[in-house]
């Protein structure tokens, strides 16, 4: 499918943008530093600049895991926090060029607000991941964004309607509340209730069904990122990645097959530069 044919059916509803850290490949803060685009960037931003043990390097969540063990769970929230709040950066281009297209339903894996900032003048719904929390089953809040007054405030989950934009941050946000699922325990306990049916507000369940999803920046070689996709976009009609690999691996392949979603031939760079 054209670029031009997706943003149509974007700005339709049709087409549902979900986006991952790859689209901070080419971003840097102002003194240079790398946002995290991928599992070991992250684990480097976390441990301080320095690799740890193979095993552990082989997805960030293990990584987090381990120094949440060490530290405290306080030190793996404001080392996260810090990321992504301690020094500015651009925006990353997928999220200007989504400001041309305002999408009435968008799902973003990244921790950071730049996706908050496009409707920052538009009442709009925000969903938010959470995880490991004892009052009942729901891993999710939900909050009413009032762009006169620049504020979120919590409401319950039967207030969500798509009478105003919707975002959907499964793995949480640095805001209004630092909420983050990062550590092995985070995704387990998020993922246990999502197979429940505890992931989603009601409302969600049944909207985003039939709607086809637009990847982009989403890496699916490992099992965490394809088992909260599979959760998030149970219903789907298809879909399309756009990443920078140039081979995907056999579970990848078996994935993208499952989920009729078809991988385009370009680069991230490439697609949002394109024209038509």
């Amino acid at each position: 499918m054209k670029k031009s044919e997706l943003e149509a059916q974007i700005k339709l509803g049709n087409v549902v943008p979900f986006i991952g850290m790859g689209v901070f490949k080419e971003t840097k803060t102002e003194d240079g530093s790398q946002i995290p685009f991928d599992s070991d960037s992250m684990i480097l931003s976390l441990n301080g600049g320095r690799a740890m043990s193979p095993r552990l390097m082989y997805e960030y969540s293990r990584a987090a895991m381990s120094l949440e063990q060490r530290k405290g769970r306080p030190f793996i929230e404001q080392m996260t926090n810090h990321i992504f709040t301690a020094k500015p950066y651009p925006m990353p281009e997928v999220y200007t060029w989504l400001k041309t297209l305002m999408p009435q339903y968008v799902v973003d894996l990244n921790l950071d607000d730049s996706l908050l900032k496009l409707y920052a003048e538009m009442d709009h719904f925000l969903i938010t991941g959470v995880s490991r929390i004892m009052a009942g089953y729901d891993r999710f809040l939900v909050y009413s964004y009032t762009a006169s007054s620049k504020e979120y405030h919590r409401v319950e989950k039967e207030m969500l309607s798509p009478m105003q934009p919707i975002i959907f941050k499964p793995l949480g946000c640095t805001v209004p509340e630092k909420s983050f699922i990062i550590s092995d325990a985070d995704f387990v306990d998020w993922l246990t209730e999502a197979m429940g049916g505890y992931a989603l507000p009601p409302f969600l369940k049944t909207f985003k069904n039939d709607k086809s999803y637009l990847f982009l920046g989403i890496d699916f070689d490992r099992d965490t990122y394809r088992m909260v996709a599979n959760e998030v976009t149970l219903g789907l009609s298809g879909g399309y990645l756009v990443n920078d690999k140039e081979k995907i691996s056999k579970k990848e392949e078996k994935f993208l097959f499952s989920h009729k979603i078809e991988k385009l031939e370009t680069s991230l760079e490439d697609f949002l530069k394109s024209v038509g």
